[in-house]
């Protein structure tokens, strides 16, 4: 049971920090001022705040690793 909770748990920040990098990179957002529930609107920009909290973290994380390098298009 655990393993499962963790595993949905995993792959809804997952999707978070995706929806985040999507709306970095293209400035598409999901359309939250349509929810009309305030608690779940409320809700719903915890969540997005999550995966924006991850992207974050995880480029910081990989522009101080030696493993990544940024590759210019030229």
């Amino acid at each position: 049971m655990w393993g499962r909770l963790f595993h949905y748990t995993t792959d809804a920040v997952i999707i978070s920090a995706v929806l985040a990098g999507i709306k970095r990179n293209t400035g598409l957002q999901p359309a939250v001022s349509q929810i009309e529930n305030d608690d779940v609107r409320t809700y719903v920009k915890k969540y997005l705040d999550i995966g924006e909290w991850m992207f974050d973290n995880t480029v910081m994380f990989m522009n101080n690793s030696p493993y990544f390098e940024r590759k210019s298009d030229n």
